[in-house]
């Protein structure tokens, strides 16, 4: 079995996290706060902004994996709108959870966390994981009606 499917899901997810990034560095030109994930990853890690890179690109990869495995086939749509509908999910966890866990890591009640502490920064988010769907959508194709993620993941030849 090809490994086809696993491929495309992880080229989506780094094609995607790269788009979310690109917009995060615009969001400044769009009259939008800073939207530096890389940077505010590792500062709640305590560790050199590389392994904010890395952690970031990660999720964006780990997403695309467990869209391509329960989402794309449930969506419906076409590829971009399958994209920014999955998007949705990630966002509404960022915003209920995430966000305020690194609150608290950063000595600062749950609450202050919850929608990113503002309207504005939870719409900014809103709008890069909707580009970050946009391009996953767009990016990932299903290669065969019958093959599925977990047939790629046994027949992988990594």
């Amino acid at each position: 079995m090809k490994n086809s499917i696993l491929t495309k899901a992880i080229i989506a997810g780094a094609a995607g996290t790269l788009a979310m990034t690109i917009f995060a560095v615009m969001a400044p030109l769009m009259g939008m706060p800073e939207m530096n994930v890389p940077k505010m990853l590792s500062g709640t890690m305590g560790l050199p902004m590389v392994f904010g890179w890395g952690a970031h690109f990660m999720v964006g990869i780990v997403l695309a994996l467990v869209y391509a495995a329960v989402f794309y086939n449930r969506l419906k749509g076409c590829g971009f709108v399958k994209g920014m509908k999955f998007s949705l999910i990630p966002w509404l966890m960022a915003q209920l959870i995430v966000m305020p866990m690194m609150a608290v890591m950063n000595n600062m009640p749950f609450s202050a966390g919850i929608f990113s502490g503002s309207f504005i920064m939870a719409f900014g988010s809103l709008m890069g994981h909707l580009v970050y769907g946009l391009v996953l959508g767009l990016t990932f194709k299903k290669v065969t009606v019958g093959d599925s993620i977990e047939q790629s993941v046994s027949g992988a030849k990594i």
